[in-house]
């Protein structure tokens, strides 16, 4: 088996961003997906959490069964992502009954749409969790972004945006929409809210390529 793909190292500058906002390129990258909506820190959101975890441990752990894909390698689970807006706009972002979400997971390259309709039946027989049926397969190429690492509670990430947005101001790109994506660094159940690590990112573009 090849080295051990590990994103904290062998992505780092997606995965591990400086505390001061920078300017990145997203490649395009696969992913498991579940999209909802409503307060995050309800049972459905869990659920759907839960289906992703399980769904992505049985495509880590498929070097140990007979159906192993074609180019495996060894690899670390990647983190928690979510992208964010909200299903009112008349509405703050403080209320989190209005939030809708997609959270996902990054996959290895070798897995494939054949191989993921696989692993999926698999999972729904050991592991039945309703939220399996919403999982889907999909690639997502995010392109030009402004990112930086927040720390500290979820509570307080407008002001890392706010330092996102003038920092891009100052540099000549504009936020294309109030949509972000949230990945998630540390376990909230297991980790002191002041010391949560949660990278922060937003679609841009070029003051000057604007319509």
């Amino acid at each position: 088996m090849s080295k051990k793909i590990d994103y904290k190292k062998d992505f780092k500058q997606l995965y591990m961003p400086n505390r001061l906002p920078e300017i990145v390129k997203v490649p395009r990258m696969p992913f498991l997906m579940v999209s909802g909506s409503g307060n995050p820190n309800g049972e459905e959101f869990a659920r759907a959490v839960e289906a992703l975890y399980s769904l992505s441990y049985a495509v880590r752990m498929s070097y140990k069964s007979d159906d192993v894909p074609t180019g495996y390698y060894e690899y670390t689970v990647f983190p928690l992502e979510g992208v964010w807006d909200l299903l009112d706009r008349t509405k703050p972002a403080t209320d989190k009954n209005n939030l809708k979400y997609t959270i996902m997971i990054r996959q290895p390259d070798f897995l494939t749409e054949q191989w993921f309709v696989r692993f999926l039946e698999q999972t729904k027989k050991k592991k039945p969790n309703p939220f399996l049926e919403k999982v889907r397969f999909e690639h997502v190429e995010e392109g030009l972004c402004c990112q930086m690492m927040h720390i500290g509670r979820f509570d307080d990430e407008p002001k890392s945006f706010a330092r996102m947005e003038a920092y891009c101001e100052e540099n000549g790109y504009i936020r294309t929409s109030k949509v972000h994506r949230e990945i998630y660094l540390a376990d909230p159940r297991k980790t002191k809210s002041e010391k949560l690590k949660t990278v922060l990112r937003f679609l841009i573009i070029h003051a000057d390529s604007r319509p």
